[in-house]
């Protein structure tokens, strides 16, 4: 927009940007652009949420069987490789998927034999996850990150037991309903189900 009216109040909104530096423009655009995403327009919604029907779908078409096992239970989607892979595609579709990979890299860290990989492991984990303001913070009341704090003085196997706890019930309880009603754990079910009458109808 332009106005060679003296006194315009484009005119002097327009001069007022061409003298900040080009760093402040680029952090605006930047700023701008993030914004964007964390409104979560519908149409980019709908576009995640297709993209990641479709990468379940194709990707995870010879685990249909299994996947009927895995809304028997949490337990039994947390035992399967391929219902943890298919999870965690979904959970990248909540924006949320911080709280799968803490529970991970608990595992994972229960399996660390020595003491020194151990305290570097623990103090690693703790910064990704835990710590307040954590760039992959999940989300745990205070007295639990307070307590998994005090926890690394001494680090042992067990120091994030309470901590991955919460992480796994509030999976359990929030995204894991939301799994089993998606349309991509929907898709796959069908699949298995479509299968199996296929097969009895050969025999």
């Amino acid at each position: 927009m332009s106005c060679w009216v003296p006194g315009c109040p484009a005119l002097s909104m327009c001069r007022g940007l061409a003298a900040l530096p080009i760093t402040c423009l680029e952090r605006a655009k930047d700023l701008k652009s993030r914004l964007g995403i964390l409104l979560h327009k519908p149409e980019l919604g709908h576009r995640i949420r297709t993209s990641g029907k479709l990468q379940l779908s194709s990707r995870w078409r010879d685990s249909s069987q299994e996947a009927l096992e895995w809304r028997e239970s949490f337990d039994q989607l947390l035992k399967s490789k391929s219902g943890v892979t298919a999870f965690h595609t979904f959970l990248k579709t909540e924006f949320s998927e911080e709280n799968l990979d803490f529970w991970l890299a608990c595992e994972d860290f229960k399996k660390t034999r020595s003491k020194t990989k151990l305290a570097s492991k623990a103090n690693r984990i703790f910064e990704e996850f835990v710590q307040n303001e954590a760039p992959r913070e999940v989300n745990i009341d205070h007295e639990t990150r307070e307590i998994t704090r005090k926890n690394l003085s001494g680090a042992t196997s067990a120091c994030f037991n309470e901590a991955q706890a919460k992480t796994r019930t509030l999976m359990e309880k929030d995204s894991y309903p939301r799994f089993l009603k998606s349309a991509s754990y929907q898709d796959m079910t069908k699949q298995a189900t479509s299968r199996s009458i296929s097969k009895r109808s050969h025999t």
